[in-house]
């Protein structure tokens, strides 16, 4: 029985978990420098450790609605085709634990966000459901072409 490490983090009341080993680093939020022309979704950029990085944000990637920026707003910053990219996040909460039985697949109807980035739906608890994302198919193609065409 395989048992994987997931970062659970909320977008408004959604919950939604990525694959520990995914994510480099998840630091405080901090206000993006916007870029002109640059996607909707694409908050702006950062500076990173030394690095520029663009900012995603989450909610209106998945057409969730605005964020609001709070003290528990975080940006998970992951390795995307030997790329840094930032994910804003309203919170990241904790890290949990689920064996493959917790884990149902994608059902076929899945409401708000497109089903090639769920992995699967992981069952925590008796009534906790947690939609699991694979945060490198979060971009298609084109997208990740006018992330790296970016005036930056």
């Amino acid at each position: 029985m395989a048992e994987n490490q997931y970062v659970v983090f909320n977008l408004g009341a959604e919950e939604f978990g990525i694959d520990i080993m995914n994510v480099k680093e998840i630091v405080p939020y901090q206000e993006s420098v916007n870029v002109p022309n640059a996607p909707d979704f694409i908050e702006g950029i950062i500076n990173y450790r030394g690095n520029v990085i663009p900012i995603i944000n989450l909610k209106k990637r998945f057409k969730l609605g605005d964020s609001e920026v709070t003290k528990d707003t975080r940006i998970i910053v992951i390795n995307l085709e030997d790329k840094e990219i930032g994910f804003v996040v309203d919170e990241a909460s904790q890290t949990l634990r689920l064996d493959d039985e917790q884990i149902d697949p994608t059902p076929d109807i899945i409401s708000e966000v497109d089903r090639r980035f769920i992995t699967g739906v992981g069952k925590v608890g008796e009534d906790r459901l947690l939609i699991l994302l694979d945060l490198h198919k979060i971009l298609t193609d084109k997208e990740k072409d006018q992330i790296e065409t970016m005036e930056i």
